[in-house]
């Protein structure tokens, strides 16, 4: 029961906390974007991160109901509000959780003012989780299988994961010429806990075999669950320091693995601009603290129907169901890979500034315009079919030193989601916030999906050919 609880305890605890950051990509003006296209076009001569605040966003969708639903002080019974969200909902539905937090960041130009080569750094920590609604699993819980002859419940309905984890990251960006600017980023990942369970599959279903008074049942399981890093929080006499089992997992001391991010900034034009990118192909092989729950086997009845999942089977027909799965614990390790993103953006710039012959600050090529339009792609893998979205975006620079970018968002958490982002710049001191899914945030507990970004960095402006 303390296992059960604590895995209820860590998805909970994320929930209080998608990763589609649509406002902040090819945002140049911010260094972060840079995180989201190590060959964006930026032009800083250096910059830093004020660490632990330079970094901080937070995103939660979920597709088929909302914290309404189920919450809404309305006067209908919680177990019907729960009955209407499972029988409303799809297998393919899904809960996306996702945090991140800067530790530190900081990047500069190599060599003099003609140099095209740039290097960033960093270290940030991140919570995810996915979670697909497990649809047949809660019917079965809810109200047996008495009433379902002929029913196949899919186990696979099952398909879970969550994680946290630090990252330490080193980019190299290169202007190639006027036209080109390419970047490569590598990363090592340090596993703080993990636990997933994506590969299930089974069925169970139930059929009359003489009349009514006798039944065929079949069930059919192979369930896996994988964690690290949590295991030894379940026995009772363990006295660890959390705090301290988190902080040592962070600094290199977990389960580790190795990642890259890669991306190009491409002009046909001067005033139009092609980006792409591929961010967290990588893996990470857990071999500490790693503990595997199985449960395996298949198991034909006939008889009187048994009903397994509320206690009623009978002790011998139990005893056989029992022997039927036998579950097991493994200390093998795993290897899990990361979730892989996909950015790409086309734009158009116009409306030349006049500050264009003296553009001391500018972040990229395009910041002689006042104004971008343009589209944006995302897609990330998951255990079943990808997320994806499709943003249209225009960015204005409103002044020297401020800047704003408005984004529609059609995904799978929403069809009106719009977007704002606001980068400020006084002095080297860069702050920035953004937000999307504005209309929904009238009522928080009704939306849908909800994300914010913000930070504070300090940024040192490119120097002009002869200055010092």
């Amino acid at each position: 029961m303390r296992k059960i609880t604590t895995y209820v305890l860590l998805f909970l605890g994320s929930v209080l906390l998608a990763q589609n950051k649509a406002v902040l990509y090819n945002f140049t003006a911010i260094p972060q974007s840079l995180s989201l296209n190590p060959g964006a076009d930026v032009t800083y001569r250096w910059y830093t991160g004020v660490p632990l605040l330079s970094g901080i966003s937070a995103n939660i969708g979920s597709t088929g109901f909302s914290a309404y639903d189920l919450f809404a002080d309305d006067g209908v019974n919680f177990n019907t509000k729960l009955r209407n969200v499972i029988f409303s909902t799809s297998r393919n539905d899904k809960v996306s959780l996702n945090q991140q937090l800067e530790v530190f960041q900081g990047g500069f130009k190599v060599g003099d003012w003609n140099n095209t080569a740039y290097i960033s750094f960093g270290m940030y920590q991140e919570f995810d989780v996915l979670s697909y609604v497990p649809k047949d699993l809660a019917i079965l819980a809810l109200d047996g299988n008495q009433n379902y002859l002929g029913k196949y419940f899919n186990l696979s309905d099952l398909n879970a994961r969550a994680e946290m984890l630090s990252v330490f990251h080193v980019g190299y960006n290169k202007r190639e010429n006027e036209k080109l600017i390419w970047g490569v980023r590598g990363k090592i990942y340090s596993s703080i806990f993990d636990a997933r369970s994506t590969k299930n599959s089974g069925y169970l279903y139930t059929i009359p075999s003489n009349g009514n008074t006798m039944y065929e049942q079949v069930i059919s399981a192979d369930m896996l669950l994988n964690t690290s890093g949590i295991a030894k929080y379940d026995d009772k006499d363990d006295d660890s320091d959390v705090a301290k089992d988190i902080q040592k997992r962070a600094l290199l001391g977990g389960n580790l693995g190795l990642g890259f991010d890669a991306g190009i900034t491409y002009y046909p034009k001067k005033d139009i601009q092609i980006t792409a990118s591929i961010l967290d192909v990588g893996f990470i092989r857990h071999t500490k603290e790693v503990e595997s729950y199985t449960a395996k086997g298949i198991y034909n009845y006939q008889g009187i129907l048994p009903d397994f999942f509320s206690g009623t089977g009978g002790n011998n027909v139990t005893e056989e169901f029992d022997k039927a799965f036998p579950r097991d614990t493994l200390y093998g390790s795993y290897t899990s890979w990361r979730p892989v993103k996909f950015n790409a953006s086309a734009q158009y710039s116009f409306g030349q500034t006049e500050e264009e012959s003296c553009n001391c600050k500018s972040s990229d090529a395009t910041a002689k315009y006042n104004n971008s339009v343009g589209l944006q792609y995302f897609a990330m893998s998951t255990p079943r079919l990808p997320m994806m979205a499709l943003t249209a975006f225009y960015r204005k620079k409103i002044f020297t030193g401020l800047e704003a970018k408005a984004t529609y968002t059609v995904d799978s958490f929403s069809s009106k989601n719009i977007g704002l982002g606001l980068s400020t710049q006084i002095g080297p001191v860069n702050f920035y916030l953004m937000a999307d899914n504005l209309l929904e945030l009238r009522d928080v507990a009704m939306a849908q999906s909800a994300s914010f970004q913000l930070g504070l960095n300090l940024i040192f402006a490119e120097k002009k050919e002869g200055e010092y």
